[in-house]
């Protein structure tokens, strides 16, 4: 058994859930699993997965500020030239954009860069679901090998290995499987997925360039390690702020029809089942009477939404403090910077996260 091959699947396994809860709360598909029985009796499924969310602009706030500067290494204007062409071939002033934001939404991104059917070099953005790397333990920053997976168009499970002098390509037959199965599924991927299924023999491509072809952009790590997501810190506080939206649209929903109580009447009771029966239906269309001439009517006072609105509030500033963003980010309405020195120190740590995505190759900077 190949113990490498063995080694990508449990990578890809263990990455697999963190990359779809940031995904999720990127998207807003935030599930409400808090919200209390008085909100699910009030609106049934209709927020069921309402999220007032802040997510996209933690993320967005960092992508927006980062650029390509340029490239570093060898200073000859002929290999330069050869660089930018490359890189304008590949559209990466726009694809750029999207690293940046896989790997600050995700933690991780991931480039493959090899020639093309034509011999003309290809960079292609992976997103952090599809890649994997392990890092050279002797020589940590140094990756040693890497891998890829996807399904193909019969719905089978390919899975390349890359290495510094050679690219493993396997398959597996596992159509309604699990989307990634064991080792012991995967065969050498041949000619045609048939004949490879056929034959189980083992395709091996050649790496001349003696360099594993698959970049890692990490956000926010350690050397030789896997990437944080610029949400990590900002779920928790995002759920505590759904919640607050959610409990001011109980509130909202009972202020709207105020809550009346009676007393000095008696109550009757079912027979069948021992409990009490209300003595009046509330609502809007109907009035409330009685002959009973001890009976008193009244209603409760009205709620302060204003409070609700605060604490609303309060989770932004909180948003703000763990994620190092700027709180007229998350407050567009806010006031307070009399002068662009003021804007300048409250954006000090915002500016120092900005340029944390790693590059081998090119330097990043910010607007």
């Amino acid at each position: 058994m190949n113990h490498t091959l063995e080694q990508a699947i449990d990578q890809f396994r263990n990455q697999a859930a963190r990359y779809r809860k940031s995904r999720r709360y990127y998207a807003g598909e935030q599930d409400l699993q808090f919200a209390s029985e008085k909100f699910a009796s009030t609106f049934g499924n209709l927020f069921r997965e309402f999220a007032l969310n802040l997510c996209p602009a933690i993320v967005d706030a960092v992508r927006d500020k980062l650029k390509i500067e340029g490239f570093a290494g060898n200073p000859d204007a002929i290999v330069h030239e050869s660089i930018d062409r490359i890189w304008r071939a590949n559209r990466m002033a726009l694809r750029a954009g999207e690293v940046h934001k896989e790997a600050l939404k995700n933690g991780d991104a991931y480039v493959i860069v090899w020639p093309g059917a034509d011999g003309r070099v290809q960079i292609v953005p992976q997103s952090a679901e599809t890649c994997t790397v392990h890092y050279d333990e002797d020589e940590p920053g140094r990756i040693a090998w890497a891998a890829k997976t996807w399904r193909d168009a019969d719905k089978r499970t390919r899975l390349n290995l890359f290495f510094p002098d050679r690219i493993e390509r396997y398959i597996a037959d596992d159509r309604h499987g699990q989307f990634l199965p064991d080792a012991k599924s995967f065969v050498g991927y041949g000619d045609t997925p048939q004949a490879a299924l056929q034959a189980g023999t083992l395709a091996v491509q050649s790496n001349r360039f003696g360099v594993v072809p698959v970049f890692h952009f990490a956000n926010n790590s350690d050397i030789g390690t896997f990437g944080r997501s610029e949400l990590d810190d900002a779920m928790a506080v995002q759920d505590g702020l759904n919640k607050s939206v959610l409990d001011m649209l109980v509130a909202m929903e009972v202020c709207s029809f105020r809550q009346r109580w009676i007393a000095g009447i008696e109550v009757k009771i079912d027979p069948n089942t021992g409990k009490e029966i209300a003595p009046f239906t509330t609502s809007m269309d109907n009035v409330w009477m009685t002959e009973n001439t001890e009976a008193r009517f009244g209603e409760f006072g009205a709620s302060d939404l204003e409070q609700f609105l605060k604490v609303k509030d309060g989770f932004r500033i909180d948003m703000a403090s763990v994620t190092g963003t700027p709180l007229y980010y998350l407050m567009p309405q806010i006031r307070g910077f009399p002068s662009g020195e003021s804007l300048r120190k409250a954006e000090t740590r915002f500016s120092q996260r900005s340029a944390t995505v790693r590059r081998s190759s090119v330097r990043c900077g910010k607007t």
